[in-house]
């Protein structure tokens, strides 16, 4: 375990957090990205258990135009299908040539179109299965957290990522961009759904949406253009800000009132600053400009949106709060409340625990005081420590960082309990990297403590270190069991 302690030293994590996710935006072609291809509606059926209801994953289920279905290939690879009703694309040649050119591209930021099916009047699209929901589900029916600040700055730069990526790859149209279109991968990340970059079918209308959110001259020539592109990425921009879908006119009217913090989610009060909040509300009024030439373009959004990125280091699915195991899956660890606490970084069930345990784990940790030491420094230090659990138990963190501290620096008594209070203590104040230190700390102190273990494995976590994190978390699972069965 000493190697583990060295290895996790402060100075390695300031070397390691300066690469921001946000710079391994390789936008291009990867190796990763299977090729396009065409399959058999045979394989499709299969793939979809029949195209059953049960895989539907589009909004509307069945009611639906055209239809997108989960299904599975033979080679395990999970994938969005999605049937076009029956006279969606009479011309099968003008349906393959364009699936081929939306299939031509290959981006991080895309749920990239990997194949297509045309058999009879039959037109499918298969593209990358996105497990972790839509944009809509994440903003407007959250079940466990809202969508943090800087995972909302994050989706905006994404997407304009997308649109910058397809603009260069000559296809800076996308039909009804809004946030059903925005699927989120198995690492918390954005991506725009390829779907909309087809060019739209004989039937189809190109704005699904209510007519308050379409661009205006979209209704005064039935012509969508890459400004109208922009002004739809506008409207996701109010989107972000109020988690509701508020129609551009209301929105623009709140902004020319100067009353632009009635925009913003109440969910986000006290989350953001007042510039970062004006920066994205100039954004969205450029691109909802009546006038499409006054509008951005994709190139100036991204670099407008690299500016006001929060939380660079932090990987998605910690901002969103997504499971993100790597363990090994041959032998699924069994936890305990404790582990499973850690692994969902609830710092409110850890504090819980926490209180319940006390001190008795102190127990045995041998602690050499002269008699001078006891009359003179030892009433202080206790007092400090005194003070530091009364704040614990009453979840005043800062406090109980500072009186934990003095006892700690009073150096008379040696308590991983305390340590491991202090480390919680951090985390609560968005300081991992000084609770890391705790944790270590209260290991070196009591090496065959799992409670030490378990801590670490939440700092790894909250630093968006998941593999270290796995590993730590499958030591202190290991070593409490062992201690069980002693």
């Amino acid at each position: 375990m000493g190697a583990r302690c060295s290895k996790f030293s402060i100075c390695w994590f300031h070397s390691h957090l300066k690469t921001s996710v946000l710079e391994s935006s390789d936008l291009g072609e990867k190796n990763a990205w299977p090729s396009f291809g065409e399959f058999s509606l045979e394989q499709l059926k299969v793939a979809t258990s029949g195209f059953s209801s049960d895989n539907i994953v589009s909004e509307h289920g069945e009611k639906a135009p055209n239809v997108v279905y989960k299904g599975k290939l033979d080679n395990d690879r999970w994938v969005a299908v999605k049937r076009f009703n029956k006279f969606a694309w009479p011309d099968s040649r003008q349906f393959l040539e364009e699936a081929k050119a939306v299939g031509s591209l290959r981006s991080e930021r895309l749920a990239n179109l990997i194949g297509c099916c045309c058999e009879g009047d039959e037109r499918l699209l298969v593209a990358e299965f996105m497990p972790n929901e839509t944009l809509a589900k994440h903003l407007f029916h959250w079940e466990n957290q809202p969508m943090k600040w800087a995972m909302r700055l994050r989706v905006a730069l994404y997407l304009a990522q997308a649109l910058e990526y397809c603009s260069s790859k000559g296809r800076a149209l996308y039909h009804d961009l809004n946030a059903y279109r925005i699927l989120f991968d198995n690492d918390g990340n954005p991506r725009l759904s390829c779907f909309g970059l087809m060019k739209n079918s004989r039937d189809g209308k190109s704005y699904s949406t209510n007519l308050a959110f379409t661009p205006p001259e979209y209704l005064r020539t039935g012509r969508v253009t890459p400004e109208s592109v922009v002004y739809s990425f506008g409207t996701l921009l109010l989107d972000l800000m109020s988690g509701k879908h508020i129609p551009p006119s209301h929105a623009l009217d709140l902004i020319r009132g100067k009353n632009f913090l009635m925009l913003m989610d109440s969910a986000l009060e006290g989350h953001f600053s007042n510039e970062d909040g004006m920066e994205l509300v100039r954004l969205a009024s450029r691109c909802l400009q009546y006038e499409a030439r006054e509008r951005p373009n994709a190139k100036s959004l991204v670099i407008s949106l690299m500016s006001v990125q929060k939380e660079a280091e932090v990987p998605s699915y910690v901002l969103m709060g997504i499971p993100h195991g790597t363990a090994s899956s041959k032998q699924p660890l069994s936890l305990t409340p404790f582990g499973e606490a850690c692994m969902r970084i609830d710092l409110t069930a850890i504090h819980e625990i926490l209180e319940k345990m006390g001190y008795k784990d102190d127990e045995g940790i041998a602690n050499e005081l002269s008699f001078q030491m006891w009359t003179s420094q030892m009433q202080e230090t206790l007092n400090s420590k005194k003070h530091g659990d009364t704040a614990f138990r009453a979840k005043d963190f800062a406090t109980a960082i500072d009186c934990y501290t003095r006892f700690i620096d009073g150096g008379t008594i040696v308590s991983p309990t305390v340590y491991a209070r202090r480390c919680l203590s951090y985390l609560m104040n968005d300081r991992p990297q000084e609770a890391l230190a705790d944790a270590m700390q209260a290991q070196v102190v009591s090496p065959q403590w799992p409670t030490a273990l378990y801590l670490q494995a939440t700092c790894l976590f909250s630093l968006g270190m998941e593999g270290d994190a796995q590993e730590t978390l499958k030591d202190g699972t290991n070593l409490e069991a062992k201690r069980s069965k002693n």
